[in-house]
């Protein structure tokens, strides 16, 4: 019998090919099931759904399980695994997309495991939101639930998106998102209209100038920990929602306070993973490393 997971990722898994200024990888391990998992997986029991083809590695599959990832969820299907292959300018800010293979995700139709159903804790990454519809719908009563999208759903299925957002607790997307989503130039405004659709919190993500967290009880700011060097951007923004989700869920409770600890826990998160490619660098970071990161971004950020 499979455990329930105390937080569930459903998402894209996938192999990526990356060029960035420093270097370029192909076929590596990437999407966003995979970045959140490995992140949450750090501070609470995550479950992944999501589909591969017969030609994802068997050693992708033992890196997960190495870092205690639940694959119950994870079915594997006829045909080629999700490739996805962009480059980044010497500006990582900057990406272009080269190519794009759906493959085996073209048709990944969630199906939840029975014992996923009644997970307390939901991150939706970004899927179609009919997919995410899918998901929710096939949960016992989520105590708190997280969905992230992106430009292409909000141009092509802006109601099923509209639709999403009332049901969810918490929304996450990023600046260009916000402000296409809402119309609004200010990511103020922008995040304030979005609350008004439905969701308790909207998250602003703002890469390497941190995130923004507007709630209840107003504007919370969490800065990016400064790097001298980042060699691969691919993933940090699921790699944040994923700890994010993660210290959520070990916390076994929910209020803004714990979300903006949780918050500052997925900044740090983050800031490990932009520091190799792939999730080369979360599958040997330890939680000591992680709370003295935490604890130097604490001090870096004291009002005097």
């Amino acid at each position: 019998m499979v455990r329930a997971p105390s937080l569930v990722v459903v998402g894209s898994v996938g192999l990526d090919t990356v060029e960035t200024p420093s270097a370029r990888r192909a076929d590596q391990l990437g999407g966003s099931a995979s970045y959140a998992c490995a992140a949450a997986a750090f501070f609470a029991p995550a479950g992944m759904v999501g589909v591969v083809g017969a030609d994802f590695p068997a050693r992708f599959t033992a890196h997960f399980r190495r870092m205690g990832v639940d694959l119950a969820g994870l079915r594997r299907a006829p045909g080629k695994t999700f490739r996805w292959s962009g480059v980044y300018e010497r500006d990582m800010n900057r990406r272009r997309t080269l190519s794009t293979e759906l493959n085996v995700f073209a048709d990944f139709s969630p199906e939840m495991p029975a014992a996923y159903r009644s997970a307390p804790f939901l991150f939706l990454a970004n899927i179609a939101p009919s997919l995410q519809m899918r998901v929710l719908d096939q949960m016992a009563a989520p105590r708190f639930v997280m969905a992230d999208t992106m430009d292409l759903w909000i141009e092509t299925a802006r109601p099923e998106l509209m639709r999403l957002i009332r049901r969810v607790d918490l929304l996450t997307v990023n600046e260009s998102e916000a402000c296409h989503l809402t119309g609004k130039t200010s990511l103020v405004a922008a995040a304030s209209e979005l609350l008004r659709r439905g969701p308790r919190y909207i998250i602003v993500k703002k890469g390497e100038h941190g995130s923004l967290l507007m709630g209840p009880d107003g504007l919370f700011l969490v800065p990016a920990f400064p790097l001298e060097t980042v060699r691969d951007p691919t993933g940090a923004g699921d790699t944040f929602a994923g700890a994010l989700m993660g210290r959520l869920a070990a916390a076994r409770r929910v209020s803004e306070k714990e979300i903006r600890r949780a918050m500052v826990y997925g900044s740090v998160v983050a800031s490990f993973g932009v520091e190799e490619f792939s999730l080369t660098r979360l599958l040997r970071l330890t939680l000591a490393e992680i709370e003295a990161r935490r604890d130097s971004l604490s001090r870096m950020c004291r009002l005097p």
